[in-house]
């Protein structure tokens, strides 16, 4: 289903041009309007036969929309939020459709694209919202116009061309907390054809809590970004060479979360404040930075026939230091480094004449994802640790193509098809060490005992994914649709594994091939069925978007860790080990509602406007089968007992805004609530870390002057003060059928992994109130 031009957070925006006079064409110069590239040209929403909501940076800016996490309030089934335990990684679901586990070898079912290059990983990916031209956001499998295949989905954030004239933008903001963000952005022309323009951003605040163990602000932030471009021709001009470096650092405190239990040995209670916490592990430094170069290419061969080439390389690094346990004891903490880098190169020849309009693309992608992290358990056994170092690369490439035929002035098929070639390789070392953390974190740890996996391999993934749709126009201003899409994410191996815990047809250590197949996880694949209608009513003052869709989920990857038994030299271990599941079958199905109306057309005062924007989204997400190998009982079937993560069954939002003439300039209110029923943070129930249905309520009250050169703006966000969860972390023992979670003689959980018991949550933002100021020339 495409969706409205509204932010719903934001100002909504009707979503299409005014009708003309009968006998014209409709344009899209109105201001109101968000043109969309969901299918690599320029269309309206209306036009779209692709589940996408827009999102303009001008209505993201009358919000004081802060990072994309805020566009899942107001988008129908999609939930985009900071991972747990970090303030830039970026978990992102869409439909049911996502993936939550940030180590190497797990790549996102939601595809995150910076101006057309696809982000590999999930590092870095909490994109703050700054010198934006708008940010789509597109449901359902993509692969047949976009470089990389995305099973679930897309977000593309695309940012501002330059001005052919000489610009200059400032903002500034402050607000509780201690919020203070600076924004300038300028742009000049060097003669007629080239334009150089840049922007730089200071993001800054102070923490919602306190580490009460290492006196650091909690949930703070600290960021320093900044982009180039240059541009050649465009504005008219048959070439446009756009070429854009970015840069990004993240210097915000380590982000520890609350505990939900009191801690078993230390007798630690509950904090009152959940934005506290006691989690001592302080190194290393909490450090994320991420940069890049993009260089795009459009040159229009001829009057139908355009070619374009997007290349990039990307970046990033970051330092994190987690704390499970969140206690100054070393029960649990994970201290990690994240090491990614990718090389991409997209080629697309695009044909637009009369009936037809076709695409065909080439992608390629050379991308490197190192993680290394300790597991200490020293509170377990004299200073133990697990170490793990996973380098996982991977090669792909694929050739897609699209073509679109109008067969009639109201109707039109589309059919496309994508084959993909992944290769899969990794490096996974897996040591023991006592005495203290390993040597790569700065720890006094001596190895102990061989190393548990010492794995080198590859695996190939091949694809062919096909995608087709129907579209029914009647008039200008109505469009009823059809669609069928296949998505695929290949396969992988478990950065987290044991490998000496692989089955061995000799008994003793395992051969490499049979770790390689302990390891290693199936690619999944889904097939989606979506019908829709879109439509402007009454001259336009109402839009309207529907859409129902099911789909067949199967061999869905759902990695996981859990306290183990490993053996080293012969002795038993508790320790910690990485499970892939490949749940056998899910089916969603759903519905979707989108729409903006304006009210009151004979208002008192001329040049007011009352909107009201609508969102609602459902959706029945179920495994169908889900099969566990439980020691003792061999595989059962516990789909019954199992839930799709990170998924709630109901979302919805509603906006009103309201513009009126002030002086010389206007003044423009909104209020959003925004809903999501209960969510679950993992696949098996847990009464503690699930989220109950919450509301969110937002407003804005933002005066643009004359001519909109400057605004002033008074912002509001989780006005009620509303506390929920977004993540969390758990190592207690559960039945491995129902998951019902076993307690101890003092009622609380018996640990599965150290000893104080982990049961860790982390929470969304609390009340923010913050004034924005904004210049323009």
């Amino acid at each position: 289903m495409a969706g409205v031009a509204l932010a719903g957070i934001c100002a909504p925006a009707m979503a299409q041009t005014q009708p003309e006079p009968a006998g014209t064409e409709q344009q899209a110069s109105d201001a109101n309007v968000i043109v969309v590239t969901a299918r690599r040209r320029e269309e309206t929403l209306v036009e779209v036969p692709i589940a996408v909501t827009a999102y303009s940076g001008e209505a993201l800016q009358q919000a004081g929309a802060l990072d994309i996490t805020d566009l899942a309030q107001t988008t129908p089934n999609t939930t985009l939020e900071a991972s747990r335990g970090t303030n830039s990684t970026l978990t992102a679901f869409i439909r049911g459709v996502g993936q939550q586990d940030p180590v190497s070898g797990f790549e996102q079912g939601v595809g995150i694209y910076l101006d057309d290059v696809y982000l590999n990983r999930p590092q870095a990916a909490v994109l703050d919202i700054y010198d934006v031209e708008r940010i789509e956001v597109l449901r359902g499998p993509q692969g047949t116009l976009y470089g990389r295949n995305t099973i679930g989905g897309a977000v593309k954030y695309v940012t501002r061309l330059l001005p052919q004239d000489p610009s200059f933008s400032a903002r500034l903001t402050y607000g509780t907390y201690n919020q203070l963000d600076g924004v300038l952005s300028a742009s000049v022309p060097l003669g007629d054809l080239v334009r150089v323009g840049g922007a730089v951003a200071r993001l800054t605040r102070g923490g919602f809590g306190r580490n009460l163990t290492t006196g650091e602000d909690n949930y703070d932030k600290d960021v320093l970004g900044g982009r180039l471009s240059f541009e050649l021709g465009g504005h008219g001009q048959p070439v446009l060479v756009r070429i854009t470096g970015d840069y990004t650092k993240d210097n915000s405190s380590a982000r520890g979360g609350t505990r939900l239990i009191p801690s078993l040995v230390s007798r630690a209670p509950v904090l009152d404040n959940v934005f506290d916490t006691r989690g001592g592990l302080i190194d290393p430094r909490q450090e994320v930075e991420a940069y890049g170069l993009a260089m795009n290419v459009t040159v229009d061969l001829s009057d139908t026939l355009t070619f374009r080439s997007i290349s990039a390389w990307r970046k990033d690094d970051s330092a994190s230091p987690i704390d499970f346990d969140a206690l100054p004891a070393v029960d649990l903490d994970v201290p990690a480094f994240y090491r990614n880098e990718q090389l991409s190169q997209e080629l697309q020849l695009i044909y637009e004449s009369g009936p037809l309009n076709a695409l065909l693309g080439f992608y390629y992608l050379d991308a490197q994802a190192d993680t290394q992290f300790d597991v200490r358990l020293f509170t377990t056994l004299n200073g133990l640790t697990a170490f793990t170092e996973a380098n996982v690369d991977t090669q792909t490439y694929a050739v897609f193509g699209d073509v679109t035929l109008d067969i009639t002035d109201q109707l039109s098929v589309s059919v496309g098809g994508r084959y993909t070639w992944d290769r899969r390789t990794a490096d996974i070392l897996r040591q023991n060490y006592l005495g203290g953390g390993s040597p790569v974190f700065g720890g006094a740890g001596v190895a102990f005992g061989a190393p548990s996996t010492d794995f080198t391999g590859s695996r190939d993934f091949n694809k062919f994914t096909p995608r087709v749709s129907v579209s029914f126009r009647p008039t200008r201003d109505h469009n009823f649709y059809a669609s069928y899409a296949q998505g695929f994410k290949g396969g992988g191996f478990d950065p987290r594994g044991v490998g000496i815990n692989a089955p061995a047809a000799i008994p003793g250590r395992p051969t490499n091939d049979e770790v390689a197949a302990f390891l290693s996880f199936l690619p999944e694949s889904v097939d989606s069925y979506e019908i829709g209608y879109k439509g402007n009513w009454l001259d336009g003052a109402v839009y309207v978007a529907l859409a129902g869709f099911y789909a067949d989920y199967t061999d869905v990857q759902i990695p996981g860790s859990v306290g183990c038994t490993t053996f080293v030299n012969g002795q038993p271990i508790q320790s910690f080990c990485g499970i892939v599941t490949n749940a056998g079958a899910a089916t969603f199905k759903g519905l979707e509602f989108e729409g903006t109306a304006r009210l009151g057309r004979d208002l008192a005062t001329p040049g007011d406007r009352l909107t009201l924007a609508l969102s609602a989204g459902y959706i029945d997400a179920q495994y169908d089968e889900y099969v566990t190998n439980i020691p003792g009982r061999g595989p059962v079937d516990v789909a019954e007992f199992r839930e799709v993560q990170n998924t709630p069954r109901f979302t919805g939002s509603a906006t009103l805004g309201y513009l009126t003439p002030v002086g010389d300039g206007e003044l423009n209110f909104t209020t959003t609530l925004a809903y999501r029923s209960r969510t679950y943070q993992f696949e098996i129930p847990n009464p503690f870390l699930d989220q109950e249905g919450f509301a969110l309520l937002d407003a804005n009250l933002v005066y643009t002057g004359p001519n909109r050169r400057w605004s002033l703006g008074l912002h509001g966000r989780n006005l009620l003060d509303k506390e929920y969860k977004t993540s969390g972390y758990t190592f207690v023992v559960a039945d491995p059928v129902t998951g019902a979670i076993a307690t101890g003689p003092n009622g609380l959980p018996i640990p599965s992994l150290g000893r104080e018991g982990t049961l860790t949550a982390f929470y969304g933002n609390p009340r923010q109130v913050f004034v924005t100021a904004t210049l323009r020339y």
